[in-house]
């Protein structure tokens, strides 16, 4: 249901009825990675909350990662506004909106994944009682429990702060995800052709953040050396946008090279996705939600760096490694600090080598081969992939 949908009434309940189950909403974005780092929060959400009906309000990019977690009882799917030539007067008729609808759905608690000012103020004008987030964007007093927003901590357990900042005990966090038995039949059928006893090596090169690129050429390289060194095929899978940066790197690959690599944009859709990464030995990524996703299925992932940080962002609990610079500007209002397992300061992408991606690789494979089979990764039914 669209959030502008108009709710049939509730039908009077009779007085000696059980009394509803609490309601909650959950406010996220849709990026890929911030949805997939918040699942360990909404496992403990529902832990805490066994008979409350959950509900999660998300862009519809990050709708899709959500469709078979069991810990949610709907996901509601936020559309994206219109472009309008009175903005300011545009956002407050569709905020006003979207609110009243909320409020229709009588939420006893608001989580805010989401950390924009304007999501603290749609659940404070939907009346909702008990408001939890971080305090960011000058928001805390649109909420009921503003949580301190740590620098370089990372964003699953930050998500999960928020319940520890409302009391409530949270396991350690590990990452979780799930496939469908029919999602794991359609990769199946693509990888048909594919050798089973090659590695297999899934790249993730492009981002909606340009500043975040590796060059073509570097990454052509990589596979060039996986390809010949260790036998392996590579594989592309995104979104139309990502298809031209694909068709760049392997346009740099000599043909022997080429019939190694096989983009799969086209044949898999993003809730799908986890069945493909799930059957990889290694992910290799720039720091995009593609990795994360890899990493929630227990996949070993190495992450290129650049302008985000990696304290932040770094592989979830599974065997990872993070790439970057040494060299590098400190940050607007950022300082070197010794407490960080990485430096905070921002660094380029362009000072990433070759050489350094390429023994990451080397040092995550054998671990990947000693490790799980990529089939056996892959669950049967709705169950925990990691």
């Amino acid at each position: 249901m669209s959030p502008h949908a108009t709710p049939s009434p509730a039908p009077a309940r009779p007085a000696d009825a059980a009394p509803a189950a609490e309601r909650i909403l959950v406010l996220g974005n849709g990026f890929l990675g911030d949805t997939v780092l918040g699942i360990p929060f909404l496992r403990n959400l529902r832990h805490r909350f066994p008979a409350a009906v959950i509900e999660v309000l998300i862009e519809a990019a990050g709708a899709p990662l959500l469709a078979d977690c069991p810990y949610v009882d709907a996901v509601l799917v936020r559309p994206r506004p219109a472009r309008s030539r009175w903005p300011v007067a545009s956002f407050f008729r569709r905020i006003a909106a979207e609110a009243a609808w909320l409020r229709s759905r009588d939420y006893a608690r608001a989580y805010l994944l989401k950390r924009s000012f304007s999501s603290a103020l749609l659940v404070r004008l939907a009346r909702i009682p008990w408001r939890v987030g971080h305090a960011t964007e000058g928001r805390g007093w649109l909420l009921s429990r503003a949580v301190p927003d740590r620098r370089g901590r990372h964003r699953a357990e930050s998500c999960l702060d928020l319940l520890r900042d409302d009391g409530f005990e949270v396991d350690d966090g590990r990452p979780e995800n799930w496939v469908r038995p029919a999602d794991a039949a359609a990769v199946d059928a693509l990888l048909a052709d594919v050798p089973a006893t090659a590695p297999r090596v899934f790249f993730a090169v492009r981002s909606t953040n340009r500043d975040k690129h590796w060059p073509a050429e570097r990454w052509a390289r990589v596979a060039r050396w996986l390809a010949a060194e260790r036998g392996c095929d590579i594989f592309f899978c995104g979104g139309p946008d990502d298809g031209p940066l694909h068709a760049e790197i392997i346009a740099h690959l000599d043909p022997r090279t080429a019939r190694r690599v096989h983009d799969l944009s086209a044949d898999v859709p993003l809730r799908g996705v986890g069945a493909l990464v799930a059957r990889m030995d290694l992910c290799l990524g720039i720091d995009t939600g593609l990795p994360h996703i890899a990493a929630s299925h227990g996949v070993p992932v190495a992450v290129l760096f650049g302008p985000t940080d990696p304290n932040e962002w770094h592989p979830w609990k599974t065997p990872g490694e993070v790439i970057r610079a040494d060299r590098g500007e400190p940050a607007v209002g950022r300082r070197a600090d010794a407490a960080f397992r990485w430096p905070t300061r921002a660094a380029s992408m362009l000072d990433i080598g070759v050489d350094e991606v390429i023994a990451s690789a080397s040092r995550l494979l054998p671990a990947a081969r000693r490790g799980m089979a990529p089939e056996n990764r892959v669950a049967t039914g709705l169950q925990p992939a990691g």
